[in-house]
């Protein structure tokens, strides 16, 4: 595989120049991502709510579970959809199938029709991720990954800081039809700014050498830090779709002090990784990013304890924020820039296939063994990504 130096394993000692980091094309990709990320956060907790009113946890499980399985589908076919149409054509599809269906949502509460909806937006989802990935890394100097992913960390976190108890808040105020039409709305009002966007000929992906996702799957220098940062993607999915269905509903307030601290950890943290990633290199980061997570959702399982539930998460955010930070600032300083989109497609198949396998799964276990039991074993099984994180800290095979 190629390497991108300087390497967030081995990053420079000195630094004499350092490339403008904020150019107006970036900014301009921060108007799509903003809408991609309102839209989908506004909305990820309000579905399965609106979901349970009808059909109770398995059907709120169901419905996180659709849109990341439909979600991870779409990451694998992106990077060739990105090579045959280029950036700017699939990133535009993706924001439609994104926003349009969230439209119709309410025409129905059955739940064959939000499965329905959940996948034709978690494919719209996986086109603007992928393709919007690849590109924002082509945009950011190899000299300031590390900062340049904790900007766009930042910009994309917002949203979720805002948008996760926004949306819970909403439909309390205004019910689920208008909640559902704005986060539509945010997709399909970014598609015009991506016309100013950079973007990349059709087939030009095979100018170089090119890491397919197959074979990024089988090579260790990707595949360890996607295992790991998979680990915690599933807590994340979890929290988001359990925690208001496992905290007593007369400490409903908490959940949604819980659903703004967690990705205000997530956030401040992957801005510090970024950080220290670029002067001391990210490759130490993992590990601690791995336990902050378990520990979190360990501490999560106090969901009787509003001051449990609020640390949990906190603690939990943190870690999160740390392994997507490290985890990504690795994968792109190991391969060309021809290999963007499947770093892209890999990383966050880990984060979405995380996440749905995370909230199909816990819904099953927690009906057997009930909420906090069901916590604390989750804490457990993160820590099956101990081996594939120390084992990275002591192999740069790339």
């Amino acid at each position: 595989m190629t390497t991108t130096k300087p390497s967030a394993d081995c990053p420079p000692q000195t630094i004499t120049s350092r490339p403008p980091l904020l150019t107006r094309p970036l900014l301009l990709r921060f108007v799509s991502m903003i809408g991609a990320s309102v839209s989908f956060f506004l909305l990820l907790s309000v579905v399965p709510a609106y979901a349970a009113e009808a059909g109770g946890g398995g059907a709120a499980g169901l419905a996180t579970g659709s849109l990341m399985l439909a979600t991870v589908l779409g990451e694998l076919i992106t990077p060739r959809l990105v090579a045959r149409h280029g950036y700017r054509a699939t990133l535009m599809a993706g924001l439609f199938l994104l926003g349009a269906p969230a439209l119709v949502l309410t025409v129905s509460g059955s739940a064959a029709w939000i499965v329905a909806v959940c996948l034709v937006r978690g494919l719209g989802f996986a086109l603007t991720i992928v393709a919007g990935g690849a590109l924002t890394a082509s945009l950011i100097p190899a000299e300031r990954r590390g900062e340049g992913l904790a900007v766009v960390g930042v910009v994309s976190g917002v949203p979720s800081l805002i948008g996760l108890p926004l949306g819970l808040w909403l439909v309390g105020q205004v019910g689920y039809g208008p909640v559902a039409v704005a986060g539509g709305a945010a997709a399909l009002a970014a598609i015009v700014s991506v016309l100013g966007l950079p973007d990349r000929a059709a087939g030009s992906e095979n100018s170089q050498e090119s890491v397919g996702v197959l074979r990024g799957l089988r090579t260790g220098a990707l595949l360890r830090p996607v295992v790991v940062f998979a680990a915690t993607a599933t807590a994340a999915g979890i929290l988001v779709t359990f925690l208001p269905l496992a905290v007593p509903s007369a400490s409903a307030s908490v959940v949604t002090v819980a659903l703004f601290v967690q990705p205000a950890a997530a956030t401040v943290a992957r801005w510090a990784a970024g950080r220290h990633g670029d002067r001391h290199g990210s490759a130490r980061l993992v590990l601690p990013g791995l336990l902050l997570s378990a520990a979190g959702v360990l501490v999560t399982a106090a969901t009787g304890s509003a001051a449990a539930v609020v640390a949990g998460t906190a603690l939990f955010g943190a870690g999160f924020g740390i392994a997507q930070n490290a985890t990504l600032t690795l994968m792109y300083a190991r391969v060309s820039a021809s290999s963007y989109g499947t770093v892209s497609a890999l990383w966050n198949l880990a984060y979405d296939g995380g996440m749905g396998v995370g909230a199909a799964g816990f819904g099953v276990l927690a009906g057997l063994t009930g909420y906090p039991w069901a916590f604390a074993m989750t804490a457990v099984l993160m820590l099956g990504a101990l081996a594939p994180a120390l084992r990275d800290r002591h192999h740069n095979d790339y």
